[in-house]
């Protein structure tokens, strides 16, 4: 069976932080890091790091608890952990990763139906690059 990679809570889609990680500062400075025991914040650095540009990734639980030197019951204790606190998302087989609570979302960058190809605004007068390809193929075709 193929899973369908879609947005689990699109209102929550993460964006690059001003300072320009994709571990946002505001993990730390607000104290989220302190609510996650050694687990839960392997987990997440893990899921950030293989998640692709809307934070959703798709590893398997076997995968998961070799990769992280986990049995089950820690793997699920770690996740469980995250979506107590907000800061994934998780609907089997697919994690997403969440702009972290409290954090602006722009309504342009919340897609009104959740897409495999949704493309979004990076900013005032800042465009994807999705965007720009989009733009430029419409050059082309105008030549």
């Amino acid at each position: 069976m193929r899973t369908v990679k879609q947005v689990l809570r699109p209102e929550r889609l993460r964006q690059v932080p001003e300072q320009f990680s994709w571990v946002d500062q505001a993990l730390v400075q607000r104290h989220f890091i302190d609510r996650c025991d050694a687990r839960a914040a392997a987990l997440y650095l893990f899921l950030v790091t293989v998640s692709d540009a809307q934070g959703l990734s798709y590893y398997g639980e076997s995968t998961l608890v070799a990769r992280l030197h986990l049995n089950a019951e820690e793997l699920a204790a770690a996740r469980a952990q995250l979506i107590k606190i907000e800061l994934i998302a998780f609907q089997a087989p697919l994690y997403q990763v969440l702009a972290l609570p409290g954090t602006r979302v722009a309504p342009s960058t919340t897609p009104s139906v959740p897409s495999q190809t949704a493309v979004r605004e990076t900013g005032p007068g800042l465009v994807s690059m999705a965007q720009l390809l989009d733009q430029t193929e419409r050059r082309r075709a105008r030549l």
